[in-house]
């Protein structure tokens, strides 16, 4: 009784529902059947995230959806209905790939590492909501794809996270051909950490998340920033970057328990500082 009184309940308002349980939050698109990202999912995604970053007892995402699809990207129908704008929908389709860009960023940045619990089809900006996230596991029966060059939208935001997850080869592959991968090519791709059975999917990504929530916060966090800011600098400048960072880890005080814990052969205590 008090594993179950420990889940905090889930919020059932919205497209997006959010549920913690143990430092780990598990953030569920709940609009199938496609889980398109309309301005609203995105907007609910994001402030959800927003507020993860304030709470000190979220240690972990997961990003899962509901239903067969994970995310089929960005809402075509949405878009299409502005069309009839004065300006032919200019104003709306700047408007949701700026939303878009934004939600992207707040997984990166995020001090937080996300999980991405993928059961089905991820396309386009669906995709790109996996390549965005820290970690990809999915299930066999996941499949992959950039389809925009088939119905005349090349997947040019979608390609800022495939290309930063994939060699160029392969991201040109998707990109130009359009076609869908399986969930091994996927791994084989880089794309994806992990492919499991759907009916051991959810046990492994909480496994993955709750190992994460169980380190110190503080160097997760400092480290993640960290891995994101180096891999767009020179080597010379990542050196210099990381080692001035190493410096400030060593300082902290869950460095100096962790190092200690370690020598004396004992389970540290964090502090998350």
């Amino acid at each position: 009784m008090a594993e179950i009184l420990a889940i905090k309940p889930a919020a059932v308002e919205g497209p997006v529902v959010a549920q913690l349980d143990k430092g780990v939050l598990r953030l569920t698109l709940a609009n199938p059947p496609a889980n398109a990202l309309s301005l609203a999912v995105m907007a609910a995604l994001t402030a959800e995230l927003e507020r993860a970053k304030a709470d000190k007892a979220v240690r972990g995402i997961v990003l899962s959806a509901a239903g067969k699809v994970f995310c089929a990207g960005h809402d075509l129908k949405e878009m299409t209905a502005h069309r009839t704008d004065a300006d032919h929908g200019k104003a709306f389709f700047a408007e949701t790939f700026a939303a878009c860009a934004t939600l992207m960023q707040a997984i990166v940045r995020h001090p937080v590492p996300v999980i991405a619990e993928v059961d089905g089809l991820a396309t386009a900006a669906g995709l790109q909501l996996v390549a965005s996230c820290d970690l990809a596991i999915a299930s066999h029966e996941a499949t992959f794809c950039t389809p925009g060059v088939n119905i005349g939208l090349f997947c040019s935001t979608p390609m800022v996270a495939l290309s930063r997850n994939v060699s160029r080869k392969h991201a040109m592959e998707m990109l130009l051909t359009g076609e869908t991968i399986d969930a091994a090519t996927a791994k084989e791709f880089g794309l994806v950490n992990r492919v499991v059975p759907r009916e051991y999917l959810n046990q492994i990504v909480t496994k993955y998340a709750q190992t994460i929530a169980s380190k110190s916060s503080l160097v997760v966090k400092t480290g993640k920033e960290a891995f994101y800011a180096q891999a767009e600098m020179g080597l010379a400048d990542a050196y210099a970057y990381t080692g001035r960072i190493m410096v400030e880890n060593m300082l902290a005080r869950d460095a100096e328990e962790g190092i200690g814990a370690f020598i004396g052969k004992r389970k540290p205590e964090w502090k998350d500082e």
